[in-house]
């Protein structure tokens, strides 16, 4: 979800770990050259989602990468999929009243720019949670602490994941 901190745990994880990074967000703004809310504005949620199944493509084929996705990126099933069978897939998954407290004041996410924004993001968090579990080897709570206890967090998690999956 927004919010949860995939940018700032993924981008630590792979400096610690000498793994390149990417979010898609950005990477979409990079290739574009106009904001995510300019895309959202001239194409509509239909058009982002479009480019973003096409990024996720992309960047889900290389590898040494860690990659922080758009909360949305769950809604296209052809996107769960690639993410399952390409990827190790961790769910940040924080409480819709902390993801308020973390956006409440950023006006760059074109999903919030409602009457009820805080309502949107419980919406959407129970639209996309059963979504996230479905693809998700690793679920880790998130919400307290620094990101920093949550990069530490998802290093055990997946250390875990790796020593009982080492066999299959």
């Amino acid at each position: 979800m927004m919010g949860a901190g995939k940018t700032t745990v993924g981008r630590e994880y792979a400096r610690r770990h000498g793994l390149d990074f990417l979010d898609c967000d950005q990477e979409l703004v990079a290739r574009t050259g106009v904001s995510v809310a300019t895309i959202f504005e001239i194409e509509g949620e239909e058009g982002f989602r479009r480019r973003e199944t096409q990024l996720l493509d992309d960047l889900t084929q290389r590898g040494r990468l860690v990659l922080a996705t758009g909360g949305g990126v769950v809604l296209a099933a052809e996107n769960r999929a690639m993410l399952a069978s390409r990827c190790l897939v961790v769910y940040l998954k924080v409480p819709p009243r902390q993801l308020w407290e973390r956006t409440r004041h950023d006006r760059n996410r074109p999903l919030l720019q409602v009457a009820n924004p805080r309502g949107r993001i419980e919406e959407l968090y129970r639209q996309r949670d059963p979504l996230y579990a479905e693809i998700a080897d690793i679920v880790v709570e998130g919400g307290r602490g620094s990101p920093g206890g949550m990069v530490r967090q998802v290093d055990r998690a997946i250390e875990a994941y790796w020593n009982t999956h080492a066999h299959t």
